[in-house]
C-alpha cells in the first residue's frame, strides 16, 4: 500500500519563490555562492503552504539569483527549463497554522543547525585531515584563524589519532630549528599568530588555515 507523501521535492523556476518579507536573518551571499559552486545545490529551501513563502533557504535563494544574473554555469543541483530559466528544489507539504508560527519557526530553523556546537575532537581530526590532504576543501570551509586557534586549544592531543606516518623520520621534521622550512615550504618561526600558520595537535603538521 503507498502512502502520499507528507513531505516531497518538487522543481519550481527560481522566480515563482517568493521569500518571506519579514525574514529577519542577515546572509553572507558570496561564501554562499563558494560553496554552491564547490560542491553544489544540496539542501532543498523549504516552503509553508499556507503563505506559499520560503520558510527556510532565503539565502541560497538569493545566491541562486545572484549567480543567474552574473551568468554563472548552472549548478549541479538545479535544472533549466525550455526559456533557459532555473528550476529549483524545494521541499513542500508543512504548513504554518498562523503567521506567529511561522515566524517562529523561521528564527528556529536558523538558530537549530548551531545551537549544539561542536564536539573539538572530532571536529579537530576532520579539519586536521582536510587540511593536510585537500587544501581546497579546508579552504571552502572559510574558517577563520581564530577559529581554528580556539579549537585547537580545546583538543587534547593524546586524544587524537596520530597517524600512519606518527613513529616515522617525518616527524622529525616537524620539529625544525626557528627559519627553516620543510619540503612543503612552510616555516615554523615559533609565533602562529606571527607567521600565519597553525600547529596541528594530532600529527604537529603546520598549515595556513582560511587561504
Amino acid at each position: 500500500m503507498s502512502l502520499p507523501a507528507p513531505r516531497h521535492i518538487t522543481f519550481i523556476p527560481l522566480a515563482d519563490l517568493p521569500p518571506d518579507p519579514a525574514n529577519p536573518k542577515r546572509h553572507e551571499v558570496e561564501r554562499i555562492i563558494a560553496s554552491i559552486k564547490d560542491h553544489g545545490f544540496i539542501e532543498a529551501p523549504v516552503v509553508d503552504e499556507r503563505t506559499g513563502l520560503v520558510i527556510a533557504g532565503h539565502g541560497r535563494r538569493k545566491a541562486l539569483i545572484e549567480m543567474q544574473v552574473r551568468g554563472e554555469p548552472t549548478p549541479d543541483g538545479i535544472l533549466v527549463d525550455d526559456d533557459g530559466g532555473w528550476l529549483i528544489p524545494v521541499t513542500r507539504g508543512w504548513a504554518s497554522t498562523s503567521d506567529r508560527q511561522a515566524h517562529a519557526v523561521l528564527i528556529l530553523l536558523n538558530r537549530l543547525p548551531t545551537a549544539g556546537g561542536w564536539e573539538p575532537e572530532a571536529l579537530a581530526e576532520i579539519l586536521e585531515d582536510l587540511a593536510t590532504s585537500d587544501t581546497d576543501l579546508f579552504d571552502s570551509l572559510c574558517i577563520s584563524d581564530e577559529e581554528m586557534e580556539e579549537l585547537l586549544r580545546q583538543v587534547d592531543p593524546e586524544g587524537l589519532p596520530q597517524g600512519p606516518d606518527a613513529e616515522t623520520s617525518d616527524r622529525e621534521e616537524r620539529h625544525l630549528e626557528d627559519g627553516f622550512e620543510d619540503d612543503r615550504g612552510y616555516a615554523d618561526s615559533g609565533d602562529n599568530e606571527r607567521s600565519g600558520t597553525l600547529s596541528c595537535p594530532a600529527c604537529g603538521h603546520l598549515f595556513s588555515p582560511g587561504r
